[in-house]
């Protein structure tokens, strides 16, 4: 990707944020493809950062995204308890260092106050309606937690069931869930 491109939405996977009352749940699908072959099936795509306080899920280039996982624990360090300035300042890093500009992924991250989205265009990006989805199967999740964010369900209940219906549309996600969830 050349400096003039624009950054490309990565496919290949789905994550899928739900806030609802007093929790915040990520979860994200187990597959790795290159192409239309699955090289793994049971790939972790979302942990904890910090001391446990934040969540994290990425969709894109593993590496990529392991390198942004490791830059956004060190901003999350350098300023505890205020998510949104670790991740505007790892935004703006992304942005201007010509290293970073080249990583192909995005990410959602989360504390118990808010929710983000992380993208290679220096966006942070709180999502409406506590809800938002990335990568491949990204939207139908969004879709169907948005369909059931009014019912009766807990945030997890909600993810898992929106990643099951994303799992049975969406050709590169599977079925193996990770769920991280967080209490507010």
């Amino acid at each position: 990707m050349s400096d003039k491109e624009p950054y490309i939405a990565w496919h290949g996977t789905t994550i899928l944020a739900v806030r609802k009352g007093d929790q915040v749940v990520i979860a994200g699908d187990g597959q790795v493809s290159t192409g239309n072959t699955i090289l793994k099936g049971n790939a972790r795509k979302v942990r904890p950062l910090g001391k446990g306080d934040v969540i994290a899920g990425f969709a894109g280039a593993t590496a990529d995204a392991m390198t942004l996982f490791e830059r956004l624990e060190a901003k999350i360090e350098q300023y505890p308890g205020q998510l949104t300035r670790a991740c505007v300042e790892l935004a703006k890093d992304w942005r201007t260092d010509r290293y970073l500009r080249r990583l192909e992924a995005m990410m959602i991250v989360a504390d118990a106050r808010v929710t983000l989205v992380l993208t290679g265009n220096g966006d942070v990006l709180e999502p409406e309606h506590g809800v938002v989805g990335i990568g491949s199967g990204g939207n139908y999740a969004l879709a169907a937690a948005r369909a059931l964010a009014d019912t009766e369900m807990s945030a997890e209940e909600i993810a898992r069931k929106s990643m099951a219906i994303a799992a049975e549309i969406c050709v590169f996600t599977n079925g193996n869930i990770v769920v991280e969830s967080l209490k507010a």
